[in-house]
């Protein structure tokens, strides 16, 4: 591969790389709005959940059509064509998430659509608090090849299924108590399970950057085979 060649090659590798960065940004952005929507009613939070998500399909196709081009025309090989790889999958979970932020949204909207004065709240900050941190550290640990925080991510996926866990035992005692409750208990139980399902998807990352930086497949690893913290 002649110099000017590879020169265009690394830009195309770089504008890969910085859109992925950019797309887990604004996932980032749908899961904060939703929260914050949850929080208090705002429908304005609500709106940039659904403007978000537009934008996030759209880097999905993007992503994907300058890596097919980079595989068809450059045929990356070893450490590049790992690069291009973990990308792909990357979007597919950064996408996936932002379905379940967009899933967040609209169950808060329901829960005030349904007059919430009277149901107890629930404190979803533990359980956000977690998930968003092993989004972000995910796409850290892909902006800066770094496979350190990997193993935490990873195993940090069974805490937040743990919150799950929790959640549904409180609503069920809720509609227990009172069943008037169903209807907007179902709301929060949906709310909570679109939280764990971006864990799973944040999890998935982790083992992609992985991937890319060490060249071993760990998704169905049993645990004394993954990456130690």
């Amino acid at each position: 591969m002649n110099k000017h060649i590879s020169s265009q090659f690394d830009a195309e590798l770089e504008t890969v790389r910085t859109n992925v960065l950019k797309m887990g940004g604004q996932v980032e952005e749908m899961i904060h709005a939703a929260l914050k929507g949850l929080a208090t009613g705002d429908q304005a939070q609500f709106d940039e959940v659904f403007r978000i998500e537009k934008l996030v399909n759209a880097a999905e196709m993007e992503i994907d059509e300058v890596c097919n081009h980079v595989i068809a025309k450059r045929q990356p090989t070893a450490s590049d064509l790992r690069l291009v790889v973990a990308c792909m999958k990357m979007t597919r979970d950064l996408e996936r998430a932002g379905d379940e932020a967009e899933k967040m949204a609209r169950m808060a909207m329901h829960f005030y659509e349904a007059s919430p004065a009277s149901f107890p709240r629930i404190d979803f900050s533990p359980m956000s608090s977690r998930v968003t941190s092993m989004l972000r550290r995910a796409l850290d640990a892909f902006a800066r090849e770094d496979e350190s925080v990997l193993a935490d991510v990873i195993k940090e996926d069974k805490l937040v299924d743990e919150y799950f866990r929790n959640h549904i035992r409180l609503l069920i005692s809720y509609v227990l108590e009172d069943a008037r409750t169903i209807s907007r208990s179902i709301d929060m139980l949906f709310f909570a399970k679109a939280m764990e399902r971006i864990g799973d998807h944040s999890k998935n990352m982790a083992e992609h950057v992985y991937f890319m930086i060490r060249g071993r497949d760990i998704r169905h690893a049993e645990t004394s085979e993954t990456p130690e913290a």
